[in-house]
């Protein structure tokens, strides 16, 4: 059974055995508005947990989307590069970034649960 974490930076990463799906959460979403551009890492990249590797922009912004643990890129989601706005409508779905194997799982201790994270998104 896969366990989604959050971190502070509005990303989640939802761990299945030895695999780690990451995306932006809803709340980041609704901050930036419509999707108009996503980047993904490309395969085989090694990134350490707090790493800038995507990008997303919207009509008000571009930001980073940061690894939350340390792993290889094992996937990169060619569907929401095409349809960016596809982020928009299920960003905890099948908007995720990309997928990674996961390096070290001792890494996720320091992320949140749900509540943990609404819970810092009702605080700001």
């Amino acid at each position: 059974m896969a366990t989604t974490y959050y971190t502070k930076d509005h990303e989640w990463i939802r761990v299945d055995g030895d695999v780690a799906t990451v995306g932006i959460t809803k709340h980041a979403t609704e901050q930036l508005g419509d999707i108009v551009f996503v980047e993904v890492p490309e395969v085989g990249r090694s990134v350490t947990a707090g790493e800038a590797c995507a990008v997303v922009e919207s009509v008000k912004a571009a930001s980073d989307v940061f690894a939350p643990i340390a792993g290889q890129v094992t996937e990169g989601n060619s569907d929401i590069t095409a349809t960016p706005a596809a982020v928009n409508e299920d960003p905890e779905g099948n908007g995720w970034f990309f997928k990674l194997k996961v390096a070290d799982k001792a890494q996720l201790a320091g992320l949140m649960d749900r509540a943990a994270y609404d819970k810092l998104v009702a605080a700001s």
